[in-house]
């Protein structure tokens, strides 16, 4: 898995319908998309503009299935 984003929200709109039903992935609240690496070679195929963070690590992929922690009970 690979964490991208996009340079603005209407590019955002047109690569997430194109990979809706296409591929799995996982939008931060941050902005960020987690996408597998075969979702880049299509978006670039759509001529969709995107970047590249990096490869997203096992914690940040439980991270974004978890949510954010939860607060402390007094």
């Amino acid at each position: 898995m690979v964490t991208i984003t996009f340079p603005d929200r209407e590019t955002e709109k047109r690569a997430l319908a194109f990979m809706l039903g296409r591929f799995s992935g996982r939008v931060l609240r941050s902005g960020e998309h987690i996408v597998p690496e075969a979702a880049l070679e299509a978006l670039a195929d759509q001529n969709i503009p995107f970047a590249v963070i990096g490869r997203t690590t096992y914690e940040q992929q439980m991270a974004a299935i978890r949510g954010p922690a939860p607060t402390s009970v007094q």
